[in-house]
């Protein structure tokens, strides 16, 4: 149980810790309401204000969502598991998988989203392809929802002259996606890099990916290379932090 005799934390602090605890020792399980209000006001004897942050909290941690006119139930949505080092083994998209089908499991992963267009590469993007000044680039927009739940938005640049009239430049990219279709181009990705940091979302990305309040989104910035070393691919996603947990396994 939290330590309710640690003054220096608030009590409305105090009671999520309480209420936190008492989901992860399986007290309350994901759909269960937790008490309302009028409940931790009793038990706890604090104000409304008290009661209504210490919810708020397991609020914006993603722990807890409320539904209008019920009250605030566990959260039900289980974490997807990002393998960052299986999910992009040649076996995977070499074989026409998804390189999602690594995570997924049984659940059901949607592109709700897609669209493609040609322009010119942002300074950034141009920079890490060796675009030159008047070179374009596909850039490829996605919308990812596992389980009727947007969890990413992802965002590919690709050099438009390689990949323009292949499958790529279209909205369906086929089996095992764009990593396959770049090796029938010559390019195979043999080597990734990803750069991972975190922030508060924008407004319209907390929109895109109906995210609650407080809650951070994950963004990482995928670049691959083919075996000469030559960049052909730049992914910029952006995740729900609520809705992941990254993994990386290898070995010493």
């Amino acid at each position: 149980m939290a330590n309710t005799g640690d003054d220096r934390r608030p009590k409305y602090q105090r009671i999520a810790d309480t209420l936190r605890e008492a989901i992860q020792s399986g007290e309350y399980g994901p759909g269960d309401r937790l008490p309302g209000e009028n409940d931790l006001m009793a038990v706890h004897g604090v104000a409304r204000m008290t009661a209504r942050q210490a919810l708020s909290v397991l609020r914006d941690e993603g722990v807890a969502e409320a539904r209008k006119g019920a009250g605030v139930f566990v959260r039900a949505f289980r974490p997807l598991r990002r393998r960052g080092i299986q999910r992009l083994a040649q076996q995977q998209w070499g074989n026409g998988r998804s390189i999602w089908s690594a995570e997924i499991e049984d659940r059901t992963l949607e592109v709700d989203q897609v669209t493609v267009s040609e322009g010119a590469a942002p300074d950034r993007v141009g920079a890490v392809l060796d675009l030159g000044d008047e070179e374009a680039v596909c850039v490829r927009r996605r919308r990812f929802v596992l389980d009727g739940k947007p969890v990413l938005l992802a965002t590919s640049y690709l050099p438009a002259s390689l990949v323009a009239g292949s499958a790529i430049a279209q909205e369906d990219t086929g089996p095992g996606g764009t990593y396959a279709r770049l090796a029938e181009l010559g390019c195979k990705p043999v080597h990734f890099r990803e750069e991972i940091r975190s922030r508060m979302p924008a407004k319209d990305e907390a929109t895109q990916l109906g995210m609650s309040a407080g809650t951070p989104v994950i963004l990482i910035c995928r670049t691959a290379f083919t075996a000469e070393g030559r960049p052909v691919e730049i992914n910029e996603m952006t995740l729900d932090a609520a809705s992941y947990i990254l993994e990386y396994d290898f070995d010493a």
